[in-house]
């Protein structure tokens, strides 16, 4: 029983001859991955801003977030549901407009 290791005794079981680049080729695909990675670029959304400047804290009623916090945490927050209720309704006719 013949046993390799390794991704050449593979090809070699297989019967794959791998294909080696000549110099001008492996000069080439070096040119292509450098116009590729010269041609990335990245854009934020204006939602990235929009966690930017609310994690700032500007705006934000932190006496009122901790409140919430602490009533959460002693499993004595409660919303009734008829709150609930008529803002997902607001919601669903909002976004039909």
């Amino acid at each position: 029983m013949d046993i390799r290791n390794g991704l050449d005794g593979l090809r070699t079981l297989l019967g794959v001859n791998p294909a080696t680049p000549t110099a001008p080729q492996a000069r080439e695909t070096a040119a292509q991955v450098a116009s590729t990675w010269s041609s990335d670029s990245a854009r934020l959304s204006s939602a990235a801003s929009e966690v930017s400047e609310a994690a700032s804290g500007e705006g934000v009623r932190m006496e009122k977030v901790t409140a919430v916090q602490q009533a959460l945490a002693a499993g004595t927050y409660s919303v009734p549901a008829s709150a609930v209720a008529s803002k997902l309704v607001d919601a669903m006719l909002a976004a039909g407009q």
